[in-house]
C-alpha cells in the first residue's frame, strides 16, 4: 500500500476516536514525541507524525490517548503516563487497530514492535500477545474499549 493511502486511512481510523492525526513536514520536529523523532507526539487532542515516522509508533500514541481517562486526556502533553496494566492494554489496542488498516494487520504490527525493542516477558511481541495479554485484554473488556470478540467498540476510555 502506498505511504499517501494508508495516511488517508490511518487519519480516518483515528478520527473515529475523535484523535486528530497531524502530517509534520520532513525536517521539522514532532510536537509532543516522548522518545523524539521519528517517534508520533500526542498533544491535546492532536497526534503529530513525520511521513517517516514508523506506524507502530502512531499506533502505539494513538492507544495511550484511547486508554486515557478524561482528565488525563485534557491535560496530555507528551507523557501520557499511566500504569502497567495500561501500558500492556495500549500494546494489546493497538495489535487489534494494525488489523483494521488493509495492508498492515497484526503480523506486520508485530515485527515492527519487535524491530523497534518491544520488550515482553515471552520475547516477542506475538508470543506476548498469544499466551500473556489476559490482563491487557480483560483491561481494555472492563473499560468497554473492545467487545468479547476483540473488536475495538470504537469509544475512548471516559
Amino acid at each position: 500500500m502506498c505511504i499517501l493511502a494508508e495516511e488517508r486511512i490511518v487519519r480516518e481510523l483515528l478520527g473515529r476516536f475523535g484523535l486528530e492525526y497531524r502530517l509534520v513536514s520532513e525536517g521539522e520536529s514532532i510536537p509532543g514525541s516522548y522518545w523524539g523523532d521519528p517517534e508520533a507526539g500526542l498533544v491535546g487532542g492532536r497526534l503529530y507524525a513525520l511521513p517517516s515516522t514508523p506506524l507502530h509508533s502512531i499506533l502505539h500514541e494513538a492507544c495511550h490517548w484511547i486508554c486515557l481517562d478524561r482528565g488525563r486526556r485534557a491535560r496530555l502533553h507528551r507523557d501520557a503516563g499511566g500504569d502497567d496494566a495500561e501500558e500492556s492494554a495500549v500494546c494489546y489496542l493497538q495489535v487489534l487497530l494494525a488489523d483494521a488498516i488493509p495492508g498492515v494487520g497484526r503480523e506486520r504490527l508485530f515485527a515492527d514492535m519487535d524491530a523497534w525493542g518491544y520488550s515482553f516477558r515471552l520475547g516477542s511481541a506475538r508470543d506476548w500477545f498469544e499466551r500473556d495479554a489476559e490482563d491487557a485484554r480483560a483491561w481494555l473488556l472492563a473499560e468497554g474499549l473492545i467487545d468479547e470478540r476483540d473488536r475495538p467498540t470504537w469509544r475512548v476510555r471516559l
